[in-house]
Order: C-alpha cells, then sequence, then structure tokens
C-alpha cells in the first residue's frame, strides 16, 4: 500500500493542493513555505488514525487557528483527503479518505462536518478514529497509522531526560530506547548494516553495539581505531551530530513501517555522504515492500543524484494566497531548462528562492 495523492484544504500554509505522490519525493522550496508542514498533514492523518482521534490529533498542534490557514477566507473549513493504493490485490485497489473539520457552534470544540472514506469510488462507512465502526476499511486506518517521522536532534539522543512525550518521538528522545526494543535477531541484523555504512562516512569507527548500564538505560557504543591497537570505545554522548544523524536516518530506512517522512536528512552530514541518501532510500526501495519516502530538503547535494527524476522534485512557492506546490517538470520554464541538459540542482537553484543575492547587503 502506498499514498497515491494528497489533497489539501485551508491546511497551515496551504489554501488548495492537489498533487500525486510517487514512491519517493524530494520537497524544495524557500525557508517557512511548508515543507514541514506537507508532512505533518500525513502524520495528522495518522494522529486521527491511532493516537487519540481528531480532537488530540488538533489539540497536540495548539488549536484549530494554529491548523488553519492564514490565508483562508471564504470556507473556513480545514480538509485533508488521502488517496491509496493498495496494490496486493489484482487489479489494485483504490480508498480514499475525506476529512473535513472545523469549529462548532457555541462550544467552539474541533467538530467533524465531513468523513467520507471510499473504495474504488464506493461509499463505505466514516468515523476512522472509532475502532469498532471501521471494520471495513480497518485497514485503511492500520496503514496510515503505520506513517513515520524522522527529524532526530542529537542533543535529544544523548540526553533522553530532556523528553517528556510518549512513545515513538520523531525527533531522538526515545531513539535508543525503540532500537533496545527491537528482538535480538533483528537488532543484531541493522547494527551489522549500519556499521558496515558507518565504516565508510566514519572511518575511524570499526565497530558499533548496543548496551545497558547497570540502571538498565540502553547506550550505543562505538569502537574507534587510533595510535593504540586495541582503539577506544565511546558511547553516544562522544559521537558527533552527524555521526548520530546519520545513524538515525539509517535506522529508519532499515526500519519496519508504512511511508518514510524525513526532514531535511542533509543536516551535519559531510556533502560526499549527502550525495548517497537518494541512492540508500532507492536501494531500501528495492526491497519486496518498495517502501514509499518523501524528503524535505534545502540541499542542492542531495538533488545532485542523476537517478532524481524531475518528476520526483515538488517544488514550494509561497504567495499571498497560500503556498502553491508544483511538480519540478510540469513548469513550463524548467522543461525548457531540463531540455538544455541543466542539472536539477541548478534548475531548483535558480527558482527558489528568489532575489538572496539582497543578503549580502545587510548591515550595509
Amino acid at each position: 500500500m502506498r499514498l497515491a495523492r494528497l489533497k489539501l484544504t485551508n491546511w497551515r500554509n496551504f489554501v488548495s493542493v492537489d498533487v500525486s505522490l510517487p514512491l519517493r519525493a524530494f520537497l524544495v522550496g524557500p525557508n517557512a513555505s511548508g515543507k514541514s508542514n506537507f508532512l505533518d498533514a500525513l502524520r495528522f492523518l495518522r494522529d486521527v488514525a491511532c493516537a487519540g482521534g481528531l480532537r488530540e490529533a488538533v489539540r497536540r498542534r495548539g488549536g484549530l487557528q494554529r491548523v488553519r490557514c492564514l490565508a483562508a477566507a471564504r470556507q473556513p473549513a480545514v480538509a485533508l483527503e488521502a488517496e491509496i493504493v493498495d496494490h496486493r490485490t489484482a487489479p489494485p485497489t483504490t480508498w480514499s479518505y475525506t476529512l473535513e473539520f472545523n469549529r462548532g457552534g457555541q462550544t467552539k470544540t474541533v467538530q467533524i462536518t465531513t468523513e467520507v472514506v471510499r473504495r474504488d469510488g464506493v461509499l463505505t462507512m466514516t468515523h476512522l478514529e472509532q475502532v469498532a465502526a471501521n471494520k471495513e476499511f480497518r485497514q485503511v486506518a492500520d496503514f496510515l497509522g503505520l506513517i513515520k517521522y524522522y527529524h532526530i536532534v542529537p542533543q535529544l539522543v544523548r540526553d533522553p531526560e530532556r523528553y517528556v512525550g510518549g512513545r515513538d518521538d520523531p525527533f531522538g528522545g526515545d531513539f535508543l530506547e525503540r532500537v533496545a526494543g527491537t528482538t535480538k535477531k533483528k537488532l543484531d541484523s541493522r547494527l551489522r548494516r549500519i556499521e558496515k555504512a558507518l565504516r565508510v562516512a566514519v572511518p575511524q569507527l570499526s565497530e558499533l553495539k548496543l548496551e545497558r548500564d547497570a540502571a538498565g538505560r540502553p547506550h550505543l557504543r562505538g569502537k574507534y581505531q587510533h595510535w593504540r591497537a586495541q582503539g577506544a570505545w565511546q558511547t553516544e554522548h562522544d559521537f558527533s551530530d552527524g555521526t548520530l544523524r546519520l545513524l538515525g536516518l539509517l535506522w529508519s530506512l532499515l526500519d519496519d513501517g508504512g511511508p518514510l517522512l524525513l526532514e531535511e536528512p542533509e543536516l551535519s552530514l559531510h556533502t560526499a555522504v549527502v550525495r548517497r541518501i537518494p541512492s540508500m532510500i532507492a536501494a531500501v526501495q528495492r526491497r519486496a515492500e518498495k517502501r514509499q519516502v518523501i524528503v524535505s530538503t534545502h540541499s542542492l547535494d542531495l538533488l545532485r543524484d542523476e537517478d532524481i527524476s524531475p518528476d520526483e522534485v515538488f517544488v514550494f512557492r509561497p504567495t499571498e494566497a497560500g503556498t502553491k506546490v508544483e511538480v519540478l517538470c510540469d513548469r513550463s520554464e524548467v522543461q525548457l531548462l531540463l531540455e538544455d541538459g541543466i542539472p536539477i540542482p541548478e534548475v531548483v537553484s535558480a527558482i527558489t528562492p528568489p532575489n538572496t543575492e539582497q543578503l549580502a547587503l545587510f548591515g550595509e
């Protein structure tokens, strides 16, 4: 199963967005253009399906006024629609889930105004968040619940006591606990693969393992080679930010689940490593499950992979009427540049963000 289409109305930066989603997508655009909020729309659907329902999902985001687009005018309701294709059936089954909500009457609480689930265009039932009422399309709720988002913050991995949330913290507050909670066979297999990759990116690292201290807290330990023959062991407290973020990226790619949302995976990483991120994603997708991956990025180096297709790149363009989202190859001026052999990174650099040369005047 994978996400085939996402439609947003009055959500965060977007008055109206309707895009088809490929198996791999790269989101590019200026700061504050809505890339993170686009990913959050998918996280929102996951929360509705499996983490407390609509009201809890809205509360986590600061209330309706925080999720409703500032440019929303005549139709103030917020709506999200996801189309999901199940390729396990022949022919593939197409599901669509539409959720519209607004503030309700004098109570001012968030209320659903429309909730519709369709299978191959035929209406089934509603109430996705109610387990007892959605047996006919429970697989849709289960699929949305598998969406995973990663944006590892190294400081939280080193000091998990700063984290006060629940399970599956996307920023790494419970990252080591989740690693330690993996079955031994799966853990050993993943750590071997990650260790092999880290030896390339972090040349001094020769071994990686996970252990618990006397208090039962899990720690990642890495053996670094130096002038002493036996080397030296360090824990995540000593790892660099780049090492921890690469660890989180590699683990997320190997982790089980549905669509994977990655927020700026290039942060703290060497340019040579960043350029390999798309190929690592492609290698994971060559596995039988063909996991869908959606990446937000500001890195032109990440886009230098020659296997990236223009229809995998989505350009976020802020306007007074909300952010517009366009597939790179759908813009006429871009088509001309691509036909002239201009690489994708240079095309993206030319169209987003504009007028950055003015920053050189800062302080004058």
